[in-house]
């Protein structure tokens, strides 16, 4: 007799965690486990899902297929779901459950598992196909496609299935199949079980149609109609096998800052084949700076791979990296690497998919000798007088971000209008964030507030993004990232901070605090730090002209592959108030003379001498309604109309005439004469910009 449908279900549920009973492996043999679906227990498989084993990928698509009417499924959200529990012999299996309460012969589920290239050897098992006389009778056909587009029938080659003592062959819907002739008892019984083996038969899709209620009278319907599928185990021809593992040493684990060191990586092929064009990534970590390497193949800074041209089975290739030690004292630097890509399938590890615990990655790690203590920021009063700061505070009146929201503007007195953009690359904000609030407050006031982002972040490569925009440049400002920490297989903050000032990239001063560590322009947290704590302090100081602030926040390479939440908190910002810097420069040169020509002239009488006269602006700010003046000497005549303007002497070549009046005099630049003084005007000279006037004489 079948389980009654409440013992059934306390069945399935009750004993969903028992151990896969698995088909025994054989030589290179590769398993689709219906585990990696991803679903949960019950939870139906979609149209179209995909499970990749080994070299392959199986894909799953089904239907149904009604005559007499419709049909529904018992467990579960499809008529094939996921079951974490066993079912005959098989755990994990997947569940085909279905209530018809209308006999048809022709009604059937129907699912095809295509692999995304042939295979062999291609075992499963179908489990519980039984008959009770509740009225139950399960039916299935099994089918097979070599890659042709044509179905084949495993009734027609007997060696590819044994049978359980209550399975029968039978036809359903015109098509060979199998039924169960008795009851297979509860659902652990393997006496309705059918074994599929394909052995040398190459395989490209096999068809499992499910048949509900066959030759029975009356309602076939209720929860004891189910049968499940096992894991499928195949092998790949043609498939190279490879079994790559990576070793790494490092020749001191205990340097001083500024010492030199090296890593070692070997790569061994453990597999029967050689390997070609192998690269392994070591992305060398910020405290190290590269210098050199030797070994075999290449190690490149700009990709950040080692290249193995070839390695034989059995054989070790090694590289040795070579560079400087720059983080600071107290500080532990980890270094990983790992096999990138290969062109042979390798059986215990995937390349490139961030593992630390599979043999194709290493890590090792070295501690600077010293005690970690946080850095002093540079003083910023001595950078700008109090009396041209200006601070951009968020807990002042009027300032407030929207929880959620991703781009904000503030009017700064001294400035004018500033904006924050933000935007991420993978993962996502949570906690409300964005939002201005004091959860993170830096050691401060607990009521001190700052602009909050907690991310969820799904890999390493993921980053956050802040960006500040000036509507001009400032001499210099500063400002202070709360909470850059550390947290054990759970998150490694890692800060990165540039600038901008006319499109050239300006670098800041990163001040560490004491469970972060910086070099250069980043900061990575290495430590644990509460909220309320200065200790994840990092200190941003400009201390040159800056226009934009890019901060980038994500995980360091001591992170796990999958980091889980982490947050930072972007404080107060203190602006040093834009300024102009005007300077006046004057040059000349002797163009030719009545003797010598244009060839080696001087400055004899009948000389022509060129002058360039160059405004340039040093400063932060936009100079406004600029006149410089020029008096001629009484040695020298001018000649009339010579005078050009531009960004600088060399490309001076805009007309300019002499008087004082016309569209020439604001294009963008004017000059204009009146006896023997030259004047230069420009309505506005931004940050770094210039104008140059140049004019001719006739020496007398």
């Amino acid at each position: 007799m079948r389980a009654s449908v409440g013992n059934l279900i306390r069945l399935l549920l009750g004993l969903a965690a028992l151990a896969m009973i698995s088909i025994p492996a054989q030589a290179q043999t590769f398993t689709a486990d219906w585990t990696n679906l991803g679903l949960g227990s019950f939870q139906g498989v979609p149209s179209g899902a995909s499970v990749t084993a080994g070299p392959r990928t199986v894909t799953i698509t089904h239907q149904q297929i009604t005559d007499g009417g419709p049909f529904t499924n018992n467990y579960g959200t499809e008529m094939v779901n996921y079951f974490n529990g066993t079912i005959g012999s098989q755990t994990g299996t997947l569940l085909y459950t279905m209530d018809n309460d209308t006999f048809d012969p022709d009604d059937r589920f129907e699912t095809i598992y295509t692999f995304d290239s042939n295979v062999t050897n291609l075992a499963f098992i179908v489990d519980h196909v039984d008959r009770a006389t509740s009225p139950h009778h399960d039916g299935v056909t099994i089918e097979y496609d070599t890659g042709g587009g044509t179905w084949l029938n495993i009734r027609s080659v007997p060696a590819t299935f044994s049978l359980g003592s209550v399975v029968g062959t039978t036809t359903l819907s015109g098509v060979l199949g199998f039924h169960g002739t008795a009851s297979a008892g509860n659902q652990f019984g393997t006496n309705g079980n059918i074994s599929v083996n394909f052995g040398a038969i190459s395989v490209s899709r096999v068809r499992i149609t499910y048949h509900f209620g066959q030759n029975e009278p009356g309602n076939p319907s209720g929860p004891a109609q189910y049968m499940g599928l096992s894991d499928f185990t195949f092998q790949a021809p043609g498939t190279a096998i490879s079994d790559l593992s990576l070793a790494k040493t490092v020749s001191n684990a205990a340097p001083v800052t500024g010492s030199t060191i090296s890593y070692t990586l070997s790569l061994t092929n453990g597999g029967p084949v050689a390997e070609t064009n192998v690269q392994v990534e070591d992305i060398l970590p910020a405290g190290f700076s590269f210098t050199g390497a030797a070994g075999f193949g290449a190690y490149s800074t700009g990709t950040n791979l080692w290249t193995v041209p070839t390695i034989a089975s059995g054989q070790t290739r090694s590289i040795t990296i070579t560079g400087t030690v720059t983080a600071p004292a107290g500080v532990t630097i980890t270094n990983f690497a790992e096999v990138f890509s290969q062109t042979n399938f390798d059986t215990d590890s995937t390349p490139g998919n961030g593992s630390t615990n599979e043999d194709d990655d290493a890590s090792r790690s070295f501690t600077v000798q010293g005690t970690r203590t946080a850095g002093t920021p540079p003083n910023f009063n001595s950078i700008c007088p109090i009396v041209n700061q200006t601070l951009f505070d968020w807990n002042a009146a009027g300032v407030t971000w929207a929880s959620g929201t991703l781009n904000n503007s503030y009017t700064v007195a001294n400035i004018g209008t500033i904006n924050f953009a933000l935007s991420n690359t993978g993962g996502t904000y949570d906690d409300g964030s964005p939002e201005d609030n004091s959860n993170n407050f830096g050691g401060l006031a607990a009521s001190e507030q700052s602009l909050y982002q907690n991310l969820q972040f799904d890999n390493r490569a993921q980053v956050a993004t802040t960006v500040l925009t000036l509507p001009t440049a400032v001499p210099s400002l500063q400002f202070t990232v709360f909470d850059i920490d550390f947290a054990a297989n759970d998150f490694a903050d890692k800060l990165t901070v540039t600038g901008s000032f006319n499109g050239a990239t300006v670098m800041p001063t990163l001040t560490n605090g004491v469970v972060n560590y910086v070099v250069g322009n980043v900061a990575i947290g290495d430590g644990g730090s509460n909220s309320d704590s200065a200790n994840g302090n990092v200190v941003v100081t400009f201390s040159s002209p800056v226009d934009t602030v890019t901060i980038t926040y994500g995980n360091a390479s001591t992170a796990p592959a999958n980091p889980d939440g982490q947050a930072i908190s972007i404080h107060d910002i203190n602006f040093c108030s834009p300024a102009t810097t005007l300077s006046v420069t004057k040059m000349s040169s002797v163009i030719s003379d009545p003797v010598n020509g244009a060839t080696d002239p001087k400055a004899i009488p009948g000389a022509t001498i060129q002058y360039c006269i160059l405004i340039s602006n040093a400063g932060s700010a936009t100079a406004s309604l600029i006149s410089a003046t020029d008096t001629i000497p009484g040695n020298v005549t001018y000649t009339p109309d010579s005078m050009r303007s531009g960004g600088n002497c060399g490309s001076a070549a805009t007309v300019e005439d002499d008087d004082a009046t016309g569209v020439d005099e604001n294009d963008p630049f004017g000059a204009s004469i009146s006896g023997a003084v030259l004047t230069a005007t420009a309505a506005a000279l931004g940050p770094a910009e210039g104008y140059a006037l140049t004019f001719q004489v006739t020496v007398d």
